[in-house]
């Protein structure tokens, strides 16, 4: 990352086994917006490991060739040269009038047929009785791998996440995304995926952010235990359906205007609207501070696949097949989350060995590889513990291979 400061570390700064996110997420009442730089250290003392949200100034992506290539003079999409340069791609388009099993439909188009409707919405003046579509999703760096329409940030260079499905799948899949849609397209309330961190960079235009800290969710939910759809509809005031929901329950509101970039903590639950014309790019991501909620995560989702499926406990390998659904429901199961610990510990591992003529080389991230491993190797420890885990052969045998591989670890 030519230019940038490097993810580095004081090694002393985190004890892998306090979470503090717990207490000090819920105090969070502001959102900081950071108008000049700061460095790594700073981020990740007073937000990243805090799991605080944060709006950074548009000088973090002033650089990007995205910002140059497909925003015009007057701050509007670039049409033209996304056409040009991309138009024959296929994207996924939701349409945000619609709604199916709680989400917005998809369906593919090409960036042009997609950007030739944006531009006739704009045309009638954002005119209500048309489609509301939204670009939503779309893997450009797997699309176009080497167009360079941006650098990762330094603040969020420490990604396990894509780091792991670079690796498993060959460029096949990640989770990079870039969004764009007109005014008055938007994203339900949710949580990200694994309860991953997220950022999203505006290229163009403004948004809205409703940022609720993680637990509130819970009195947004009906007695089925659904998340509300649309935390501005009026059903929430219906109390038979949300018991839980208070008058008083308010969200964080964030305003991002073009070139900012928002850092989304673990565990946030948050609605988005575009309250322009917008292009963001986007990112979820999985480091050492929030890899133990992914893992809590999925002990939730195997619970719910448990529950479900609980009037079968007799069939042949019942964990077995709950495993297999909890792949299906959460794109990950217990066996493939070792998998992941084991692709970060060797990585890391081997950057530390590098020797040039013999001699160690000391890279500047190797506090942060340090940290990494201690974190990888206290989270084994739960995992161990883990009933469910004791019942799958295979994944404590990679268990046992991955607790050798870390004992290499000097201390």
């Amino acid at each position: 990352m030519e230019g940038q400061e490097r993810p580095i570390l004081d090694e002393t700064v985190l004890d892998p086994s306090l979470p503090p996110w717990k207490k000090d997420a819920l105090s969070c009442c502001q959102v900081d917006f950071i108008e000049q730089p700061i460095t790594y250290q700073e981020f990740y003392n007073r937000y990243l490991r805090p799991n605080r949200p944060c709006l950074f100034g548009s000088h973090v992506t002033s650089k990007w060739r995205s910002r140059r290539e497909w925003v015009s003079k007057d701050g509007k999409p670039n049409w033209n040269n996304l056409k040009e340069m991309f138009g024959t791609l296929t994207v996924p388009v939701a349409d945000c009038k619609k709604v199916e099993y709680q989400a917005q439909p998809k369906e593919d188009m090409t960036l042009a047929e997609f950007l030739d409707y944006w531009q006739d919405l704009c045309r009638s003046e954002h005119d209500p009785g048309k489609p509301c579509l939204y670009l939503k999703d779309w893997h450009f760096c797997r699309s176009v791998p080497d167009y360079g329409a941006y650098e990762t940030p330094v603040y969020f260079q420490s990604d396990w996440l894509n780091e792991f499905w670079d690796q498993r799948y060959h460029g096949e899949d990640d989770y990079r995304f870039v969004y764009m849609g007109p005014k008055g397209s938007w994203t339900p309330l949710h949580a990200d995926v694994f309860r991953s961190y997220s950022w999203s960079a505006n290229i163009c235009g403004r948004k809205q952010w409703l940022f609720f800290p993680p637990g509130q969710e819970e009195q947004l939910c009906d007695t089925t235990g659904n998340l509300v759809y649309d935390v501005r509809s009026e059903e929430l005031l219906n109390s038979k359906r949300y018991p839980h929901y208070q008058k008083d329950t308010r969200p964080i509101e964030v305003m991002q205007g073009p070139g900012e970039v928002v850092f989304v903590p673990s565990g946030w639950h948050h609605q988005v609207h575009n309250l322009e014309d917008t292009i963001s790019i986007n990112h979820n991501w999985i480091n050492c501070c929030n890899v133990h909620m992914m893992w809590s995560f999925l002990q939730s989702e195997l619970g719910r696949v448990q529950q479900a499926i609980s009037d079968c406990t007799d069939m042949e390998d019942w964990h077995g097949h709950c495993q297999v659904m909890l792949k299906a429901s959460s794109g990950i199961n217990y066996e493939e989350f070792v998998d992941f610990l084991a692709c970060i510990a060797d990585r890391r591992l081997m950057d530390l060995a590098t020797t040039e003529d013999g001699v160690e080389v000391k890279h500047p991230r190797h506090h942060h590889h340090r940290l990494d491993l201690r974190t990888v190797s206290s989270l084994l420890s739960v995992i161990m513990a883990d009933q469910d885990c004791q019942r799958l052969g295979s994944v404590q045998s990679k268990i046992d291979s991955l607790k050798r591989a870390l004992e290499k670890l000097d201390p």
